[in-house]
């Protein structure tokens, strides 16, 4: 109904609900007219005239026909009613709510006078009753459809649009009470969310939308509503968590309802975004819950081991579990959950076992879900995923003991898990694919071919049962796999071999299933590629390491993305054994760049974020400075993720998605421009052959298959060197040999023999590097002290490949026969990447050079001996150092981590002499030892020095990779090579000062030498200069002290 206020005697069209008496239409008259909103000061000494339209059980006592039928109101008596009802002021009740007298008149004459025709029917009543009043049925739907209409015709800026919207409200909340139609609740939340925004604290209309009766009713029929993944759905429950302010009872319910629905869109598509928001969401949840309530507990427990699943952190693991186990407290024998909980703690320790490999879980799973069973009798609903649950378990310990009861008891458990499931179920398919893993199992054990068979069609019929897209297609695969390689591994049918191998493909590249689970099938598919030498070993390398970039670039700090490389077996031999199988099938170019892409992921993510952009300012000015605006923020979140408060640091690793994604987006828009199709793309073979422009670089490659050398020439096609005689076991005893006998040769006397360490350069000349030297002088015709890098792999980085030395006199009895420094000048190189990017930065303007010696031979607590030599050092060095480099000393109190960290900013040349310390757990808290406390790998990668230009590091262990990720080096001298100092000296084990000092003299002297005014010092001498010391020195010092220098840069 709608209505207008009119001074004029005229009547207004407007339309009635059928009601049954004269009276009840007068009570709806009144009760719609004070629900509409009637401005107070257009109400003085008028009528409201209601024509009605149509109506029954009307008499009209001269049995005249009217001409119409009118409801005649006296706004005098409506004025105080409106005005309370829209008055500014809180009222408690509708009390002061005056009486109304309403007149039903039937009038004869068409253009009659206000009060004139014949009277039907009068009512004295209180508003009050009038809008309590609800006995009648009438029409809901069209009473609501004009409550629409109203709305429409009072938009935003209208000044009674905030009542409108009320009364939509009211009238969609009466009909949800009588049909219980979703989509009514629904509208009444979204209107609700622009109602409130509009209703000021203290007024009545606030008063009676925010009450029980009116959004709090709302929300609690919305939280009723299913569980809905869709969009629609899901934006509905962001609405009515908005309309749940902190504080309000709701919010706790309306959290979960949100977080069940973005889990429910996650397991469809797979979108991390919404595990994370899941994660998020919950985790408030648990904070606002009542002390014991185990609901919230257990559901962020799910969601964090699902993240887990999805994402491969550990310690979501951990609090998983310890949340679970709280949740099993607060549910003792005889709640009504407890079998619930047994099942979560049993699952996520299966997952902690598969793991870690910890039997006790493993065992505690078993005896968990045997008591969850007890508690789901036969007729009990859950009996059947408890049943399922306990077969997994029983399964996954056989596949640990090999204990056959455990197989057949898990093979049972599975059939009758089966049999009590509905067709329509859920998780029906992931039994059948569970199932179908238990059979192969005793296929493998039997040879019965009926088991097989049926472990292949369970799985076909899993996969049937699921969507292209659900991430569980993705363990159908894996299972499907597991059957075809388990019969043709007894059969040998060579189709079978094909299929297992198109299974790994389709499982590796699924694209809702989460990256740990994807990275480990495809580094089971490189290994089963190589044992059966399938033709789909390289893809399937190509594959885990693609695979591996889109999980590590998801990860927002530098540690969490190195624990992300270290949480794979197998994942840290890939770069090379990539490499390897590319060479074993002639693919000398492909080998050179899966080794690059796979062992440079950690410096190569970090490098990203501060790509030189020379070229595209020429090409696109905008993109080129919105890049490393992005890349800024980029670092910055990194910082913010490394927070000690879990919700915190979830908040910042989506923070951190949110602006990586944006970065891809930019990136994107750059590779469409002309000449950038490949920027900031793994490079290809002749964008890495940049990095020999002057000079060879020689990668060694160790891999469990083949040990061999790339030579990256200046032009041209690279050069394979094999090294037939040595295998990986050979290096890793080699490399052990090395570190023990360092140890040893450090309590010899400096005029003993050092016969060991010179058996072992011996074996490195003989084996490794004189078939290369042959190779640079025969095919590649390279004149005697020309420059070489050497890039090592994996065994090779721990092994002083530098220093190879026949140590023997030559065949015609003339001298000694020349080692590989006598022949080359030796620098090394982490990645090609990192030689290409230091040599880039050299073309930035250069600035006058500066240049400052740190000393710090008193450090801090706990950060090592006092080095009484140290103090010397820098005074010695700063004498060596021309006057036009302006040198400065940096020592004792002055020396400290924020100190060094400004020194190393504001200056070009830095000599670093202190102590070193490389740590083997984790090698970004490698550092050197200050005056207060260390200064770490971490700080020296987040100050960014793009004008720095050499450093000497005077100091133990600062070129000592990482044993986790050997194919990553991941040392003090890399990252301050990454921080922008092109040239680096680096050492391999302890230094003694006492000695090194002439290295250190000897190579300052040849680095300024010949250095005339108004030159600048050179680093690209750093390699020759070095080269030059340590053959100056041989009388002076000990042989593991010369070679334990290494240059590494342009």
């Amino acid at each position: 109904m709608d209505m207008h206020v009119d001074p004029h005697p005229y009547p207004l069209l407007v339309s009635l609900i059928p009601l049954a008496t004269p009276s009840s239409m007068l009570r709806h008259a009144a009760r719609h007219l004070l629900h509409r909103s009637i401005t107070p000061s257009s109400l003085d000494g008028q009528y409201i005239r209601l024509e009605v339209i149509s109506g029954k059980n009307l008499s009209v006592p001269s049995c005249r026909i009217p001409a119409g039928v009118y409801v005649s109101i006296k706004l005098d008596d409506t004025k105080s009613a409106v005005q309370v009802l829209t008055s500014d002021e809180s009222v408690a009740s509708r009390d002061a709510l005056p009486s109304i007298s309403l007149e039903i008149r039937a009038s004869f004459e068409l253009g009659q006078m206000l009060g004139h025709g014949e009277l039907l029917a009068k009512l004295e009543t209180s508003w009050n009753k009038l809008l309590d009043y609800g006995d009648e049925a009438f029409d809901i739907d069209f009473t609501t459809s004009l409550f629409r209409d109203a709305l429409a015709l009072r938009p935003q800026c209208h000044p009674d649009h905030p009542l409108s919207l009320y009364h939509l409200t009211k009238a969609l909340r009466w009909r949800h009470n009588n049909q219980h139609n979703p989509a009514d609740i629904c509208e009444s939340a979204q209107l609700y969310h622009e109602l409130l925004p509009l209703c000021p604290a203290g007024t009545y209309l606030r008063s009676i939308a925010a009450g029980d009766n009116g959004v709090d009713y709302v929300i609690s029929g919305c939280n009723d509503l299913p569980t809905d993944a869709s969009d629609g759905a899901i934006h509905l429950r962001r609405i009515v968590l908005e309309l749940c302010p902190l504080g309000k009872k709701h919010r706790p319910r309306a959290l979960d309802n949100l977080a069940q629905a973005v889990e429910a869109r996650f397991d469809q598509h797979g979108n991390v975004d919404d595990l994370e928001e899941t994660v998020k969401l919950r985790r408030e949840a648990v904070s606002l819950c009542l002390e014991g309530d185990s609901g919230c507990l257990n559901n962020l427990a799910v969601s964090l081991r699902s993240r887990f699943q999805h994402q491969g952190k550990s310690h979501d693991l951990d609090e998983a579990i310890s949340l679970h186990e709280e949740a099993l407290r607060l549910r003792p024998v005889g709640h009504e959950s407890r079998n619930a909980s047994l099942g979560n703690l049993g699952g996520a320790l299966r997952s902690r076992f598969n793991q870690r490999s910890d039997m006790n879980d493993i065992n505690r799973a078993v005896k968990l879900y045997r008591e969850a069973l007890t508690l789901c009798p036969p007729g009990h609903p859950p009996r059947d995923t408890t049943l399922n649950n306990l077969a997994l378990a029983l399964k996954t310990r056989y596949d640990k003991l090999d204990v056959s009861e455990d197989l057949d008891e898990a093979i049972d458990m599975y059939r009758e898990s089966l049999r009590l499931k509905q067709h329509d179920h859920p998780e029906r398919h992931r039994t059948f694919f569970n199932l179908s893993s238990a059979l192969c199992s005793r296929f493998t054990q039997t040879s019965e071919n009926e088991d097989i068979k049926e472990a292949i069609a369970l799985c076909e019929e899993s996969l049937a049962a699921l969507p292209p897209l659900h991430p569980d297609r993705h363990y159908s695969y894996v299972r499907l796999r597991e059957a075809y390689m388990s019969r043709y591994k007894i059969q040998h049918n060579h189709a079978d071999l094909l299929l297992a191998m198109k299974n790994f493909r389709l499982a590796s590249t699924h694209p809702t299933q989460g990256f740990p689970q994807r990275i480990r099938v495809a580094i089971d598919w490189a290994l089963q590629a190589e044992v059966y030498q399938h033709e789909s070993a390289l893809e399937a390398y190509h594959t885990c390491l693609q695979l591996f970039d889109n999980h590590v670039i998801t990860r927002s700090s530098i540690i969490s993305r190195r624990d992300a490389a270290t949480a794979f077996h197998g994942a840290q031999s890939l770069p090379v054994d990539a490499a390897s199988c590319a060479m074993r099938r002639n693919d000398l170019q492909r080998a050179v760049e899966l080794e690059e892409q796979g062992r440079g992921q950690q410096w190569s993510l970090a490098s990203r974020l501060r790509t030189p952009l020379d070229d595209l300012k020429s090409a696109n000015l905008p993109l080129a400075y919105k890049l490393p605006e992005l890349g800024k923020r980029l670092s910055d979140a990194q910082g913010s993720t490394g927070s000690t408060g879990r919700a915190a640091a979830d908040l910042a690793a989506i923070e951190y998605r949110k602006l990586m994604e944006e970065w891809e987006t930019v990136a994107g828009e750059i590779r469409n421009l002309q000449g950038f199709s490949q920027f900031l793309l793994p490079p290809s073979y002749e964008d890495l052959q940049v990095a020999a422009r002057h000079g060879p670089v020689i990668i060694l490659i160790a891999s469990r298959y083949s040990c061999d050398a790339i030579i990256v020439p200046t032009s041209g096609q690279p050069h394979h060197v094999p090294f037939p005689s040595l295998t990986l076991r050979d290096l890793k005893i080699l490399k052990n040999n090395f570190a023990t006998v360092i140890r040893n040769t450090a309590r010899l006397g400096p005029k003993e023999p050092r016969t060991a360490l010179i058996a072992l350069l011996r074996k490195i000349w003989d084996e490794v590097m004189l078939p290369i030297v042959k190779v640079l002088q025969r095919d590649l015709r390279l004149p005697g002290r020309s420059r070489i890098w050497l890039c090592p792999t994996a065994a090779f980085t721990s092994i002083p490949l530098h220093a190879a030395h026949p140590f023997r006199p030559k065949a015609d009895g003339h001298g000694q026969e020349l080692s590989l420094e006598d022949i080359y000048i030796c620098s090394y190189t982490p990645t090609l990447s990192a030689l290409i990017r230091a040599r880039q930065m050299m073309n930035l303007t250069r600035v006058p050079t500066s240049f400052v010696a740190i000393g710090q031979g008193q450090p801090g607590a706990g950060q090592g001996e006092a080095l009484l030599t140290v103090d010397s050092e820098p005074e010695l060095v700063c004498s060596l150092v021309p006057a036009m480099a302006n040198p400065a000393t940096l020592s004792g109190d002055a020396a400290t981590r924020a100190g060094a960290l400004e020194a190393l900013q504001c200056n070009t040349w830095v000599h670093l002499a202190c102590h070193g310390k490389q740590d083997r757990k984790q090698p970004y808290y490698s550092h050197f030892a200050m005056r207060d406390k260390p200064l770490t790998l971490l700080d020296i990668m987040d100050n960014n020095a793009p004008h720095a230009e050499f450093a000497f590091l005077s100091a133990c262990h600062t070129a000592v990779g990482d044993e986790e990720t050997p194919d990553e080096v991941i040392h003090l001298a890399a990252g301050l090579q990454f921080s922008g100092f092109k040239s680096v000296i680096g050492t391999l084990w302890v230094v003694d000062d006492a000695v090194a000092k002439h290295v250190v003299e000897g190579f300052y002297e040849n680095v300024f030498k010949d250095l005339e005014e108004g030159d600048m010092p050179d680093c690209t001498k750093a390699a020759w200069a070095l080269n030059k010391a340590t053959y100056a020195v041989k009388k002076e010092v000990p042989l593991e002290q010369r070679i334990v220098f290494i240059h590494i840069g342009v």
